[in-house]
């Protein structure tokens, strides 16, 4: 394989380990009574890491060997929303859902600490965020990913798998309160850090679109 072939084969790797991923969590569902479900979630942790090591490698590689190309540019993003929204949908589904917690009418009831309006922000700011960079790249600006939008994809890849650990670890077990504490504080801080890292972009974006004042 070519140098510079290498990026866009991680690129592609991921898309597949993303689909493995999804693969896996469709035969898990908490509370079924199935053996294997702690095992099911520990593999898609580990499918997810290994997802996410292969997008920081290929960008590194990318950019050390000056081989970006438009397929990059195009299927590298495309591959990370796959892997994180799809994640982020799953997490919030009912195959989370605690049946004892639903019964007893509790309001928390996702086992992995994540709920629909979670899913809608996390959407809402990739859209807003894309949309952004599609009319500013239309008028000549460059509009790359900022700081902050970087340590919201590895705050991201890290709570995913760790918020699957916890679950297969179960916190709705006796003694094991302090599992959830630790979820939802992850969970709350990635949403946050999720609304905040999309302002830079709002913020260029009025700027560059605010009419030049009448000289």
């Amino acid at each position: 394989m070519r140098r510079k072939d290498i990026p866009n084969a991680l690129t592609l790797a991921r898309l597949v380990l993303a689909a493995a991923f999804f693969v896996v969590l469709n035969f898990f569902r908490f509370g079924d009574g199935n053996p294997h479900a702690a095992t099911l979630l520990l593999v898609a942790a580990a499918l997810f890491i290994f997802a996410a090591i292969t997008d920081a490698l290929d960008g590194h590689l990318a950019r050390k060997w000056h081989v970006e190309s438009v397929f990059g540019r195009i299927i590298d993003p495309f591959a990370d929303k796959i892997l994180v929204l799809g994640a982020v949908i799953y997490l919030a589904s009912p195959r989370f859902q605690d049946p004892a917690a639903v019964e007893a009418g509790h309001w928390a009831t996702m086992v992995s600490g994540v709920y629909p309006w979670m899913v809608v922000v996390v959407l809402a700011r990739e859209l807003l965020v894309t949309s952004i960079r599609g009319v500013a790249e239309r008028m000549g600006v460059d509009f790359s990913a900022k700081k902050l939008g970087k340590w919201k994809m590895i705050l991201q890849s890290v709570v995913v798998p760790v918020v699957l650990i916890i679950v297969a670890l179960d916190p709705t077990r006796d003694g094991r309160a302090w599992l959830g504490w630790v979820r939802d504080g992850l969970v709350y801080a990635t949403v946050l850090v999720t609304v905040l890292s999309g302002l830079p972009y709002v913020a260029g974006a009025m700027k560059v679109m605010r009419p030049e004042p009448d000289a």
